[in-house]
């Protein structure tokens, strides 16, 4: 469980990390912070504002494994969404006025055994799991958050996870394949550098 006061605090660790990166390549090292150390998996979205306030995706890199105390891995993953996600050029300094950090804080995996569709629809639930999917192919992850914004159903998630590991999106079922499920505490900043809330997932009932 992570409080709204911690959750606040990782979010401004994770932009003051991403600034002071930008400007003279110097990774911060924060103080105050016994309370998040603790090992876990943990992922930073960035997000940019158009001019009617929709937000876009600026880059998203994460751990889903607890492998580093978790103010590490929220520095570390928070200059990687800015730098490093293959999918976007590099941050400016510039942008960062008009970008809104997300920080979500992973519950340990647990795999997911099923024989059949319909094993899925009672084990998943859109606004509460995260997904990952092992297979021959790669693996893929997808936040909690993401379906609830798509309006995904369960079919339309676990296809979708299929194409982020790079493979067929009918191929869910194969049982050699690992599926695992994850919560998230989810926090951001509601305007740039402005005030940080918990984000409460609209929870569905599996289609």
């Amino acid at each position: 469980m992570i409080s709204c006061e911690n959750g606040e605090k990782l979010v401004k660790i994770a932009r003051s990390a991403v600034k002071y990166y930008l400007t003279d390549s110097t990774i911060i090292d924060p103080e105050g912070i016994a309370r998040v150390s603790h090992k876990v998996g943990a992922f930073v979205t960035l997000n940019s504002l158009d001019r009617d306030n929709k937000e876009h995706l600026r880059g998203c890199i994460g751990y889903p494994l607890p492998e580093k105390r978790l103010y590490k891995s929220v520095i570390e993953a928070s200059i990687a969404a800015a730098t490093q996600d293959p999918r976007f050029p590099r941050v400016t300094l510039h942008e960062l006025a008009n970008i809104i950090f997300e920080i979500s804080v992973l519950t340990p995996l647990e795999e997911i055994k099923a024989e059949s569709t319909a094993d899925y629809e009672k084990n998943i639930k859109i606004g509460r799991d995260g997904l990952i999917l092992q297979s021959p192919y790669g693996a893929g992850l997808l936040l909690p958050q993401v379906p609830v914004e798509m309006n995904w159903s369960v079919n339309d998630y676990l296809s979708n996870l299929c194409r982020k590991a790079g493979a067929p999106s009918s191929t869910w079922l194969i049982s050699r394949w690992k599926l695992f499920r994850f919560e998230a505490f989810v926090f951001k900043e509601l305007t740039p550098d402005g005030k940080v809330i918990r984000v409460t997932l609209e929870s569905k009932d599996s289609l």
